[in-house]
């Protein structure tokens, strides 16, 4: 086989068509030879293969008329999987981040990734044959920053994130069953493509995707949909309304057997007038107008659920629709999906291989059910696509269906490479219950994964070719240091009573037994202190009566039972001077009485009786008496209201 000869075989639910050709110029391809091969029983079912020998002898004999056409033997070929095999799945996950952070690309990716995981899982638990379904290919709908929509996620901050993707799948089985076919016809596949990407590649230029385009492959089985916006395919979709639907509709109404149904099928797109006789003899003699208005609601229902998905998928009717396939030529489906989607007839057409300048040598056979035999040789001939490529992911070794675009997210999502773990690990939080109250130390956070590609820093858009190499580094964490017993717990927490140093811890039980010293905590400690909290269990504790109206507090009266603090002094009324005097005063809405023994008890006073830090400075010091601006050295007198606060 000459290296400049591309041979392509297209394997159809009804047909197998093959090509063989080559370039003569930078631009245009030559098609030397073309045979085409019905069926003679249902070898495939919506372009799966079922009958392996069945498919095998016609892909020889193929094989053999080329040879004989071209004089060359041929053993590299190129093929493609069916567009109809593919599976489009929709998912939307939310997940809770650090409000704290701002959103990381690496954040964005992992999240992505996360629901084309989500996706896979859903196709494969859907799927009753036990398929393994790889994905190969998506598109993100939208972003969600806590619950709203959003352009872009990274560089915000929010409790919540979510995205809304639409992600593409490939069953590993139909690749496979190709690949015995070609085998056992002794060939070798050189190249493999989808259907859809091969035909979309011939039918609607590169320049032209940037518009929002549909492409309809209607053929026997299935109808299969590309949608391109942007430059991209962006989705696929698929319909299980195709040609076969027309002609078992036409063998029940006219009762005819599916091969004379099929053929008058054919003839409808070509002449005006038909004659045939049916099963039980009789001969009809009808217009092709005639016979359409009779099938209308079949030609209806395939359009209509065409209409619905491509709507379904790109969300809205798009600029213009191409259709291409065998059956695209039913005369009225043109302009019944035009209607449906709401698009005038003429933005609704058929692309057959004369719309397309590059291409020779089919001018007799150039309807558009020759466009995705075209586009595979095509395909073959530019060497776009080689099959699997091998990729090195982590010392191990690893075979992608190569689409063309190849990343390292495909990798990930075929391995089942957990997206989580592309995240900075935490270390286990420090979790230890005082008192009966849950109390947690948070775990430390640890350095970004990185993904190496080819030992070159990258991330899980990095493109991925034939022997690339993918090593993931792993985030690395320091674990958190268990802590003492004296960093939660304030052993020197004292008062003065009396004159005297009282210690406020009385005992500490840990895990129910008494530790004394300062001992390093362990996960999941109960530890129990036991503490004089008021002044009433203080002065029960020394025996002394329990009126706490008979002492002060910081020389202040104290409310009923109040709670200790670390440096209070306790003293009693009675045993104070009797020339001690006391003032009430309402500080910051609360009621204080408070002894003295000075002249004249004067602003500046206060801070000696009352919790307020003048240490650092927090603002603008408001000091206010009666509701105008205080004096520091201003007398006080009974019933004053004092305000102290920062503004």
């Amino acid at each position: 086989m000459s290296d400049n000869l591309v041979f392509s075989l297209d394997i159809g639910t009804r047909t197998i068509i093959g090509i063989v050709g080559e370039y003569i110029d930078e631009e245009k391809f030559k098609v030397l030879a073309y045979s085409i091969r019905e069926h003679k029983k249902r070898n495939m079912y919506d372009g799966q293969i079922h009958d392996i020998d069945g498919v095998t002898r016609l892909v020889a004999e193929i094989t053999k008329e080329l040879e004989e056409k071209t004089g060359q033997k041929l053993k590299i070929v190129s093929i493609a999987a069916a567009g109809r095999a593919l599976k489009t799945n929709r998912v939307k996950i939310e997940k809770e981040i650090d409000s704290t952070k701002e959103i990381s690309k690496l954040d964005v990716e992992a999240l992505e990734l996360e629901a084309i995981q989500k996706a896979q899982d859903e196709i494969n638990g859907q799927d009753n044959t036990n398929l393994k379904y790889y994905n190969i290919g998506y598109t993100v709908v939208d972003y969600y920053l806590d619950d709203s929509r959003i352009e872009k996620l990274e560089g915000h901050r929010g409790k919540k994130i979510g995205v809304d993707l639409l992600a593409t799948f490939l069953p590993q089985i139909v690749v496979e069953s190709l690949y015995t076919v070609m085998s056992r016809a002794g060939l070798e596949v050189g190249s493999i493509t989808l259907e859809p990407i091969a035909a979309i590649n011939v039918a609607i230029k590169k320049e032209l995707r940037l518009l929002n385009l549909a492409l309809v492959d209607i053929g026997a089985g299935t109808s299969d949909i590309a949608i391109t916006r942007d430059g991209h395919i962006i989705s696929y979709a698929m319909t299980q309304t195709a040609g076969d639907e027309i002609t078992e509709r036409l063998a029940k109404e006219y009762l005819l057997d599916f091969n004379s149904s099929e053929k008058l099928k054919v003839k409808l797109s070509k002449e005006d007038y038909h004659e045939f006789v049916d099963v039980v003899g009789v001969k009809h003699s009808l217009s092709t107008k005639e016979i359409i208005n009779s099938i209308r609601d079949i030609i209806e229902k395939i359009a209509g659920e065409i209409a619905e998905k491509i709507t379904e998928f790109n969300g809205k009717a798009p600029n213009a629709v191409f259709l291409i396939g065998g059956s695209s030529q039913m005369p009225m489906l043109k302009e019944i999906l035009a209607e449906k989607l709401g698009l005038p007839y003429e933005r609704v057409s058929i692309r057959d291989l004369a719309t397309i300048d590059n291409v020779i040598g089919l001018e007799e056979t150039n309807g558009p059910d020759m466009i995705t035999p075209v586009g595979i040789a095509l395909d073959g001939a530019l060497d776009k696509y080689k099959n699997f490529i091998k990729v090195t992911f982590n010392g191990e070794e690893v075979r992608i269906f190569n689409t063309g675009d190849i990343k390292v997210s495909d990798l990930l999502v075929i391995t089942g490479y957990n997206p989580r773990d592309l995240l900075p690990k935490r270390s286990e939080d420090f979790i230890y219950y005082l008192n009966g109250k849950r109390r947690v130390i948070k775990g430390n956070i640890g350095t970004y994964p990185r993904i190496l590609v080819d030992n070159t820093e990258g991330n899980i858009k990095t493109k991925l070719y034939d022997n690339s190499s993918v090593e993931i580094i792993p985030s690395v964490v320091e674990p958190i240091s268990p802590p003492w017993l004296y960093d939660i717990i304030q052993i020197d927490k004292a008062v003065s009573f009396q004159g005297q140093r009282v210690n406020l811890i009385k005992s500490i039980k840990i895990n129910n037994e008494l530790v004394e010293g300062n001992i390093r905590l362990n996960q999941e400690d109960h530890i129990v202190v036991e503490e004089i909290r008021t002044l009433e269990d203080l002065l029960l504790l020394h025996n002394e009566e329990a009126d706490t109206n008979n002492y002060l507090v910081n020389g202040i009266k104290p409310n009923h039972n109040y709670f200790l603090k670390h440096g209070d002094t306790i003293t009693q009324l009675e045993k104070e001077d009797p020339h001690k005097k006391s003032i009430k005063l309402v500080i910051n809405d609360e009621d204080f009485e408070i002894y003295y023994k000075k002249d004249k008890f004067i602003f500046v006073d206060i801070f000696d009786h009352i919790d307020f830090d003048l240490s650092t400075l927090k603002g603008k010091l408001v000091l206010k008496v009666n509701g105008r601006d205080a004096e520091y050295m201003e007398e006080l007198k009974n019933g004053d209201r004092i305000e102290v606060y920062w503004e």
